[in-house]
């Protein structure tokens, strides 16, 4: 069945409808949560509650891309968490294995085929990666994980966070530089095509 048909009959009340729809974005949006809060319980509960929120709001729903419209959801209710945290601040902790010792893989950059060494290096990497995101300013960390992270076009991504196209540029190429700048601080962690012509002093 295609999207349209589906939207249109989860406006009707058909749950089943709107769970397709759900299904289909599900991972992407909690994607986008866990990497703007860097937590993937409060990713679960945000998701939980954009999903609830667009359900609700399905009527405003005037056509185009419906992912840049849930992204939108998403993202708003990040953003919400977000201004939570800063009102009542919490200590973030590493999650832990049976040992006691912090896991610092991320999910999303797991890969089985890999070494160990290989693991190890993709875990430092990956934590590396999340701190450089999670240093960005909200505003800008949104826009790149959903240009260089999703996918999503800048068209959708002006949809989603409700700014014209050239402030998605703007804050994605800001976004980038800061990223560079700060994965200079991991230098030695990054694959040899990123430090290719620019060496750094010791």
């Amino acid at each position: 069945m295609d999207e349209e048909t589906l939207i249109a009959q989860a406006r009707d009340g058909d749950l089943t409808s709107f769970n397709s729809l759900v299904i289909k974005y599900q991972d992407m949006a909690f994607n986008l949560a866990s990497r703007m809060l860097d937590d993937n319980d409060a990713a679960a509960d945000v998701t939980q509650i954009a999903f609830i929120s667009a359900y609700r709001s399905l009527d405003s729903f005037r056509g185009g891309s419906f992912r840049a419209w849930v992204m939108r959801m998403v993202s708003n209710a990040c953003y919400d968490e977000l201004r939570r945290r800063k009102r009542r601040p919490t200590i973030s902790l590493e999650p832990l294995n049976e040992d006691d010792e912090e896991i610092e893989s991320p999910a999303w950059l797991a890969d089985s085929s890999n070494s160990p060494e290989d693991e190890v290096e993709r875990a430092e990497l990956g934590h590396a990666l999340q701190n450089c995101l999670t240093g960005l300013p909200e505003e800008f960390r949104s826009v790149v994980l959903m240009v260089d992270i999703e996918g999503l076009d800048y068209q959708e991504v002006s949809l989603a966070i409700g700014k014209p196209l050239g402030t998605v540029k703007s804050r994605l190429a800001r976004a980038r530089s800061k990223m560079r700048e700060c994965l200079r601080n991991y230098w030695e962690l990054l694959p040899s095509v990123f430090r290719l012509g620019d060496e750094v002093t010791p």
